[in-house]
């Protein structure tokens, strides 16, 4: 297992997780919920409400409330990375 010692090289490897978790709470925050409104629509139908504006307003109150499922949608890219990275992992590991 490599562990970092050095402050600097920690440091870095904070940087890169902390850029990477902004990006990806970016994508859950701004892409994913076009996709889901998008992608609902078309499998159930038109959306009750007004439109997207309305979607993506129930689906702030939902987030700033903290509802669970709400911020499972926004972290889900963040999480399904982190699995992967995790399933990288244990196939290195149990390789050895």
């Amino acid at each position: 297992m490599n562990t970092t010692s050095n402050p600097s090289e920690l440091r870095q490897l904070a940087s890169k997780e902390i850029a990477l978790f902004t990006g990806l709470l970016f994508l859950g925050l701004a892409i994913l919920p076009i996709m889901v409104y998008f992608v609902g629509q078309s499998v159930f139908g038109t959306y009750g409400g007004v439109g997207y504006a309305e979607f993506f307003g129930l689906l702030g109150d939902k987030i700033r409330q903290g509802d669970i499922v709400a911020w499972f949608l926004v972290l889900s890219p963040y999480l399904g990375w982190q699995c992967l990275r995790l399933t990288v992992f244990a196939w290195r590991f149990i390789g050895r």
